[in-house]
């Protein structure tokens, strides 16, 4: 029997999340930003509804091309309202399309998502190791200081909590308990 973190329990969707993709570090752009996107959606929801919508904000959100999301408009905004497959929550679509417009000024400034973010833990993953997941922070000061500078950017839906997500998703951090068998493999 494959031992797991305890939060993703036996819903296929959510083992196969864990098991490949969370805490994986991620440099990709497209990834970087869909994460970023997601993450914001999923404020005051289950990571699992998200997960099951993933498809639909893919295809809503142009496979989270962020210069095609930066040029959306008011028209994007109500098709984007009525479209069943997202969360048809005004304030987060309006949020990712700007979130897409300060991601643009973040190449400018850095390069990229993958130069901005992967400077605050020097490029390397922090390591945790935690035992039970009530250990499992849900933000630390480092994702407070990455929020802060995300909402001095423009950014939206970026609160701390938000960001430590992102940078578990994303393999900023390592939060595998040391039980699951993801926690040696991404050492």
């Amino acid at each position: 029997m494959t031992t797991r973190c305890a939060w993703c329990g036996a819903d296929p969707l959510y083992q196969a999340y864990h098991d490949q993709e969370w805490g994986v570090p991620l440099h990709d752009e497209r990834g970087l930003f869909e994460f970023l996107i997601l993450e914001g959606a999923q404020a005051g929801l289950s990571w699992l509804t998200i997960l099951k919508k993933r498809e639909g904000y893919r295809r809503a959100f142009a496979d989270f091309d962020a210069e095609q999301v930066a040029g959306y408009g008011a028209d994007d905004v109500t098709r984007l309202l009525a479209d069943a497959g997202i969360v048809r929550n005004r304030l987060k679509i309006e949020a990712a399309i700007g979130n897409a417009r300060a991601s643009l000024a973040i190449r400018e400034t850095f390069g990229g998502l993958d130069a901005y973010f992967w400077r605050f833990v020097d490029g390397r993953p922090i390591l945790n190791t935690w035992r039970d997941i009530s250990q499992v922070p849900a933000s630390t000061p480092l994702s407070d200081t990455i929020s802060k500078d995300l909402k001095q950017r423009g950014f939206k839906f970026v609160g701390s909590t938000i960001v430590y997500a992102h940078m578990q998703a994303t393999g900023m951090v390592n939060d595998h308990t040391v039980d699951c068998f993801r926690h040696a493999q991404l050492l």
